[in-house]
């Protein structure tokens, strides 16, 4: 198949954040190892330039002539009537990786225009067909299929880490251990010690006993509310009041982390819980857990190793395209 693929070239279109791996490593490269034919358009250049961006998509399909455009939207950079061309032409497919929070203000407005729809929220199939949307896919988001070995370090250099940007929700969170002495490593955007390569974080998963996986939604808990003046505001103010499953829940096994994760709804359906990474539904749990497998060395490895095996079987962006791939 031929295939356009659609995406930022850089993280969040910058290019001092580096390449986007999802994007390259997660679907590009898993296009390529499917045996498909692969043409780029990034339209990181385009974005103070929308107007630009609509005609050049559609000039770039053109001349492709591809079997499908495979979008991975942003925003709203592509106008509806762009897609919506492209559609009449081509046929069509977005991943839409943030339903649960996103569904009412973007995906309600641009599944539409595709002919095919991928979400990541098995609670938004269902609004889907009410839209009238048959073609909508269920996947999940994944590792990146790196083919890196796993070692298990002769000495942890961490006690617990956390990969992450910092955000109101995870500051609280990381002062609370720290209040109850148990230090974090921290990395990533807005953390003192700043964001890392792949290579460091794969690192990082390795050397950590515990690695800490925290979501980004809203908390109401009064402790958080009252952690920071500002944190009211936030909470009332963030439209990300659900929390989902992320790249970061395979990740981290992947790479051969052991993970102490905040519960999802359906992280079931990916890994048995207390046997391949363990979950906590508060900052209480958390503390428990965490002192629980800091005491408990060969039941903390017992899990690591049976989420890394779980992992590398399953849980690819290599998996994901495969499947999609059989459902078009």
């Amino acid at each position: 198949m031929k295939i356009l693929f659609v995406d930022l070239q850089y993280d969040y279109g910058m290019k001092d954040r580096g390449i986007n791996q999802i994007g390259e490593i997660g679907f590009h490269q898993s296009f390529l190892k499917l045996g498909h034919q692969v043409e780029c358009f990034y339209y990181d250049d385009y974005l103070k330039n929308l107007e630009a961006l609509q005609e050049a998509v559609q000039f770039k399909a053109d001349q492709v002539k591809p079997d499908l455009i495979y979008f991975v939207l942003f925003g709203e950079q592509f106008k509806p009537e762009t897609l919506k061309a492209l559609s009449s032409k081509y046929k069509t497919i977005n991943w839409f990786g943030d339903d649960q929070w996103r569904f009412e203000n973007f995906t309600k407005k641009y599944a539409p225009l595709f002919t095919w729809s991928v979400t990541t929220d098995p609670f938004a199939v269902s609004k889907y067909r009410k839209l009238g949307i048959k073609n909508v896919i269920l996947s999940q988001w994944a590792a990146l299929n790196l083919n890196i070995p796993v070692q298990a370090p002769s000495q942890y250099k961490y006690d617990v880490s956390f990969i992450g940007s910092s955000h109101s929700v995870r500051r609280w969170f990381i002062d609370t251990f720290r209040k109850k002495g148990i230090n974090v490593a921290t990395f990533g955007y807005g953390w003192p010690s700043g964001p890392i390569s792949l290579e460091q974080m794969m690192s990082v998963f390795q050397e950590s006993k515990i690695n800490l996986n925290l979501g980004n939604s809203v908390h109401l808990d009064m402790r958080y509310l009252l952690h920071n003046l500002k944190n009211p505001i936030v909470a009332w103010k963030s439209s990300k009041a659900s929390s989902q499953i992320k790249a970061r829940n395979f990740e981290i096994p992947y790479y051969g982390g052991f993970q102490l994760t905040e519960y999802v709804p359906t992280i079931e359906s990916y890994f048995n819980l207390g046997q391949e990474l363990v979950c906590f539904s508060n900052v209480d749990e958390a503390l428990m857990l965490t002192q629980h497998y800091l005491e408990n060395d060969s039941e903390r490895e017992i899990i690591k190793n049976a989420g890394i095996k779980k992992a590398r079987e399953f849980h690819t962006y290599f998996n994901r395209q495969k499947e999609i791939f059989l459902q078009l």
